[in-house]
């Protein structure tokens, strides 16, 4: 039957995703008075705001017009407000006044940030790196994190492995999730390190326990490949669970299929077809492969020959095929594959303008 085609992705999904969780808080020291910045001014001055670097976020007394707010304790989270608004001039104003009348280690770890996006200030890799280092040699493991991804990328001249993995490992066990698992990336991939997938699975459980979707994801396919941890179907469930309601869109595949296989987990079949249509209408095209399964047999969901023709075609467009699927479709009427062809269109459309603009 189609629906038995509902088979689970394998850790290659896993190791092609050694990339960088990039966006990481940093800091650097320069001049302990930096240059006044320069206001931003239209999309520059409002790029994506990535995670700050303080968890803490106090919402604090506002002063009265025109005055200024006088230093105090919470002046660390004033930037850090500052900075989630995306007034980055305000945050790197407060943020190197910490620095300079309290030698702040987090506030040196913004101004690397700052300095690293280009966020009220003029991008600068040198200076970013600075305040990262002050602040890494003070023990702030976010600054670690950020100074060993500048080595890892070559942001500071020619990529030096060696460096950048020294200062992950010491943010990975000061605590630092990224840290954690971008080693344990590493150490599956198997080039910067000799591969160990005990190493990684012990680094992935740091992320994990941590609240790291990826982490929870990556360690789930270990468990179900049982790569360096025992093979624990229930385990691998629990974790995906978990990343799925992160919304990590891979977590949300495999465990959807868990759910319509019960592997390692109680079969179900209405939340496996939600969970794949909250997938599939993301983007992923195996889940819109798994959908177009699902509907065609009416499992979890009414059976739907329009909609499973069109998902079809859309997986099919994103490079995932399925000839079942195509003798299915090859099987309805006319006005049924019409119906299909127009709704996919747009769809169809943006995966071939996605691909033209990757060529």
């Amino acid at each position: 039957m189609i629906a038995r085609r509902l088979l689970a992705t394998s850790l290659l999904a896993v190791v092609s995703a050694v990339t960088w969780l990039a966006q990481a808080a940093a800091q650097t020291p320069v001049p302990l008075t930096p240059p006044a910045p320069q206001e931003a001014t239209g999309k520059a001055a409002h790029k994506a705001t990535p995670k700050p670097v303080a968890t803490k976020r106090a919402t604090p007394p506002q002063p009265a017009p025109n005055q200024a707010a006088a230093p105090t304790e919470g002046d660390a989270d004033l930037a850090f407000g500052a900075f989630q608004r995306g007034s980055y001039l305000t945050a790197f104003s407060i943020a190197t006044r910490r620095v300079e009348e309290k030698n702040d280690v987090k506030a040196m770890t913004l101004l690397g940030e700052l300095y690293a996006h280009g966020f009220g200030v003029p991008r600068n890799d040198q200076k970013a790196a600075e305040w990262y280092r002050l602040a890494a040699d003070r023990g702030d493991r976010e600054a670690m994190f950020a100074l060993g991804m500048f080595y890892m990328g070559g942001r500071l001249g020619t990529p030096n492995a060696e460096q950048g993995t020294k200062l992950l490992a010491t943010a990975a066990k000061l605590g630092q999730a990224a840290a954690s698992y971008d080693l344990a990336l590493l150490y599956l991939e198997g080039k910067v390190f000799p591969q160990d997938f005990t190493r990684a699975a012990e680094l992935l459980r740091s992320a994990a326990d941590a609240g790291t979707p990826e982490a929870q994801y990556a360690l789930a396919t270990l468990y179900k490949e049982g790569r360096g941890v025992p093979a624990d179907l229930a385990e691998a469930a629990r974790l995906l669970a978990a990343a799925s309601l992160a919304d990590n869109v891979d977590a949300q595949v495999e465990y959807a299929i868990a759910l319509f296989n019960g592997s390692g987990v109680a079969r179900n079949e209405p939340l496996a077809a939600t969970l794949m249509q909250k997938a599939a209408r993301k983007g992923n095209p195996v889940a819109q492969n798994r959908l177009a399964n699902i509907l065609a047999v009416g499992r979890g969901l009414k059976a739907d020959p329009v909609e499973a023709v069109k998902w079809h075609m859309i997986a099919k467009a994103g490079g995932v095929g399925d000839i079942p699927l195509d003798t299915f479709t090859q099987q309805q009427t006319a006005d049924v594959r019409g119906a299909a062809e127009k709704a996919a269109k747009p769809w169809i459309d943006a995966i071939k303008e996605a691909r033209d603009q990757h060529s």
